[in-house]
């Protein structure tokens, strides 16, 4: 398993420098007076803990006002709560050895244009002393809805589960619609994607090659949406309800993410966890 774990990690490191180089390059492409955006990268540690990553953020570019791509490669002890958490979920062996691995990428994208969709991936593998797993997805949450862009999302995805499962795309959505619901705002944060978790068939190359590519659908599924929308025009009330949303998915984020919880109990750089916040957002 070290070899797979190392494999795993390197590859998640590769999807996260192919994505910030290719968001760099959409902010060049992009017309505007203010300079083109560039990631700012500061490496992570937990400290006394074990591990780290790379918490890289853009701010106030030409098309992502803000936009995190983390990668992260950590290992330790569970603390209590975490540690009963899995437990709890019927991870084996979790009860008696609290020890992990887990490594993955993590991306969150608020835009400048309020047409334009905010976005959220992630990939990951987690191992313990009696199990490994895959989870991750992907969603789009767009403030002014386009049904051409959600068509375009999910025939993407779909295409990218088919080779793996023929039951893979429509049981991974209806996860996702499930997890990526407010249930104190009785609505979902957004037009939906793929989410799943605890996979793990047995079969550790086909469970890493889905995982793998569920990452490499996430620039062809995105980028076409980002770009066509980049400078459409729009007004403050168009500014309006993106700020709105922008909270519905804070609140999201605060409250019900597995991955923000799991990286505050373990540890983790808060700034690294938190950085899908948005950097704006309003409530009524």
């Amino acid at each position: 398993m070290d070899e797979q774990r190392r494999t795993a990690a390197s590859w998640f490191h590769e999807l996260r420098d192919r994505i910030v180089a290719a968001f760099e390059a959409l902010e060049d492409r992009a017309s505007g007076d203010a300079p083109a955006g560039r990631f700012e990268v500061t490496p992570t540690e937990r400290a006394e803990k074990g591990g780290g990553g790379l918490m890289s953020v853009m701010r106030g570019g030409r098309v992502f006002e803000k936009v995190g791509v983390n990668w992260s490669e950590v290992h330790g002890t569970l603390a209590p709560k975490a540690q009963a958490a899995m437990a709890a979920r019927g991870v084996p062996g979790m009860a008696e050895d609290p020890r992990f691995w887990a490594s993955g990428i993590s991306l969150v994208a608020h835009m400048q244009n309020p047409h334009a969709p905010a976005v959220h991936m992630n990939t990951r593998m987690f191992w313990t002393p009696g199990a490994w797993w895959f989870g991750g997805g992907t969603d789009l949450n767009p403030c002014i809805d386009y049904a051409e862009d959600t068509a375009h999302f999910h025939d993407t995805l779909r295409a990218a589960c088919a080779p793996h499962g023929a039951d893979y795309y429509d049981r991974f959505k209806a996860w996702a619609d499930e997890y990526f619901f407010i249930p104190h705002r009785g609505r979902a944060r957004g037009v939906g994607g793929i989410f799943y978790d605890d996979l793990n068939t047995g079969d550790w190359p086909a469970d890493f090659a889905f995982t793998k590519a569920v990452g490499e659908a996430f620039l062809p599924a995105f980028l076409p949406l980002a770009e066509r929308r980049m400078g459409q025009p729009w007004d403050e009330a168009d500014k309006d309800a993106q700020l709105i949303h922008r909270g519905l998915y804070a609140e999201y984020n605060l409250v019900y993410d597995r991955g923000t919880k799991f990286g505050l109990e373990t540890g983790h750089n808060a700034d690294a966890v938190l950085m899908s916040l948005p950097p704006l957002a309003k409530w009524v």
